[in-house]
């Protein structure tokens, strides 16, 4: 069953002219359990590779694409095409449209020598602290590099646990047809 199949249904109008249609009600919201938000289900972490789609991951990871939506919904994206990481020719092109000059200067920052205060891995910039360029020992730090690391965010996503996917799916099909 595609995801889309699980809402319910619906009769709008889409151009307010008296012809409608019977459609999901895709504008139905369901939260995630607090079960899921505290970690009650085991989730392992996944760093999304170049090119990768979730459609990709959940084959890899479920064994069925059509679970995509378990990898999102999981990962709070709401917008896979802003909150899912950019292929590098998707970043290349995002870079041009957004920016006159990608290497321009975008801030100055410096180390922190107490390290890092948050355990997110080699993707894990805490140790790093935005200051004025006349700071001694600020080094620049471009568009590119700020928008690299805003990817580098989005990279490192979370799975839900296989032998819940179940329990999961049962818990979402209820919360829909409430």
């Amino acid at each position: 069953m595609s995801y889309f199949n699980r809402f319910p249904m619906m009769i709008y109008d889409i151009k307010d002219n008296g012809n409608y249609k019977v459609l999901p009600d895709i504008l139905r919201r369901v939260k995630q359990r607090n079960a899921v938000a505290s970690g009650q289900f085991i989730f392992d972490t996944y760093d999304v590779r170049n090119g990768e789609k979730p459609e990709d991951i959940a084959f890899k990871w479920f064994g069925d694409a059509e679970l995509h939506w378990v990898i999102l919904m999981t990962n709070n994206v709401t917008d896979r095409y802003y909150e899912w990481p950019m292929s590098d020719a998707q970043f290349e092109v995002y870079l041009d449209d957004k920016y006159t000059n990608p290497d321009a200067v975008h801030h100055y920052e410096i180390t922190r020598t107490s390290g890092t205060t948050t355990p997110q891995g080699p993707n894990d910039y805490s140790h790093l602290v935005e200051v004025n360029s006349d700071e001694p020992d600020a080094i620049s730090i471009s568009f590119r590099q700020y928008e690299e690391r805003e990817q580098d965010k989005k990279r490192s996503i979370k799975l839900l646990d296989k032998r819940f996917l179940t329990e999961f799916v049962t818990e979402f099909n209820n919360l829909i047809a409430e």
